[in-house]
This record gives C-alpha cells, sequence and structure tokens, in this order.
C-alpha cells in the first residue's frame, strides 16, 4: 500500500464516563491503544466533535504509513458527522476510513475485519454510512458476543464486561490494534488471514 496515503482510523463509543467500561466502546480502547504506540495523546480537533492524534504506524525510526486517529465526542447514533467532517477536511476517501467497533454476532475475543457490507444494526456504522454516502469502508470488528439469555441486546451493549470477560480484554484490544496496523501497512487479504477467527 502507498505509505503516503493518509488514513482515518475511527474508534466507536460513546463519550463520558458513565460509558467508559462499556462493551459498546470498545472502538475507543483500540484507539487509545493505538495512540500510546504512537506516543501522542488525543486532542481535540478545530472541526469539532472529535478527538484526533496524527502520527505515523511502524517501527520508530521508519516512515510508515501516516494515520489521523478519531473518538468522535458525541454518542454512537451520531458519529457520522464528526466522521465526515475529519474526512473532507484531510481529504480522506472512504477506502480509507477504518471503523473500528464492537460486534454481536462474533463470540468476545474473536474479531474479523472486513471492507464494505451493511450496518447489521449498529447505530454508529449506520450513522457512518448515512453520512459518508456509501458502506465501502473497512471495519475492524471487535467480537463481544450475543447476551445471555434473553437480555435486550440493546441492554447488553451499554453494560460492563464481566469480570472473566475484563481479564481477557487487554488482549483482545492489543490484537485489535495490531489488525488495524496490519490492515493499513499489509492490506487486507494478509489481515483477514492472519486475525479473522
Amino acid at each position: 500500500m502507498s505509505d503516503d496515503a493518509l488514513w482515518l482510523v475511527v474508534g466507536l463509543g460513546n463519550p463520558g464516563p458513565t460509558y467508559a467500561g462499556h462493551r459498546h466502546n470498545v472502538g475507543y480502547l483500540v484507539t487509545d491503544e493505538l495512540s500510546r504506540r504512537l506516543g501522542s495523546p488525543f486532542r481535540a480537533h478545530k472541526q469539532g466533535r472529535a478527538e484526533v492524534v496524527e502520527g505515523r504506524l511502524g517501527v520508530p525510526g521508519t516512515p510508515g504509513p501516516r494515520v489521523v486517529l478519531a473518538r468522535p465526542r458525541c454518542y454512537m447514533n451520531e458519529v457520522g458527522g464528526p466522521t465526515k467532517a475529519l474526512a473532507t477536511f484531510y481529504k480522506i476517501a472512504p477506502d480509507h476510513v477504518v471503523a473500528v467497533h464492537d460486534e454481536l454476532d462474533i463470540a468476545f475475543d474473536t474479531m474479523r475485519v472486513k471492507l464494505g457490507g451493511g450496518d447489521n444494526g449498529h447505530n454508529g456504522l449506520k450513522s457512518i454510512r448515512s453520512s459518508l454516502g456509501t458502506g465501502d469502508f473497512y471495519r475492524v470488528r471487535v467480537g463481544i458476543g450475543r447476551p445471555p439469555g434473553r437480555q435486550d441486546p440493546a441492554d447488553f451493549v451499554l453494560s460492563n464486561y464481566s469480570t472473566a470477560e475484563r481479564k481477557v480484554l487487554p488482549f483482545q484490544v492489543d490484537t485489535a490494534a495490531d489488525a488495524v496496523e496490519t490492515l493499513i501497512t499489509e492490506g487486507l487479504e494478509r489481515t483477514q488471514q492472519r486475525f479473522n477467527s
């Protein structure tokens, strides 16, 4: 992949401490890990409603691909607005946008990476798709599994991880961050071979 093309990696979640530990916020956790790897903290962007980190992926001292990490500072069903604003500001096409999000249909501690597709009832993806006018962006789908028993999926995504899951979560977040890096540096096929469980 071309090194001079800029990528936008959007971590999906809900802002504020109330939501911080929720399954729905795993996208924020993954972009936090990527920002730690870049050695830069998030800061407010002048386009508003998002925090960003700009940098290059890869080994320090080697000029890897340029990325903008973004955490929209709005609720999940509105993330399309800030995503579109940042894509326009940085002149990034949808095929260089990566959404990192929770996925009910994938078991916890597994993931899938793909290009395009529907929104599968995910309000964040629905919002991005609507704002960009296309579904042809990359998705790093971090599995959270289905709710136990008869729990409503909407309640499940807005609940905290279990104690057992919290022990595994840092490894899952780390792996998802690796998947984002691999996607941008080595392409979709290599990423799917390595990470699609």
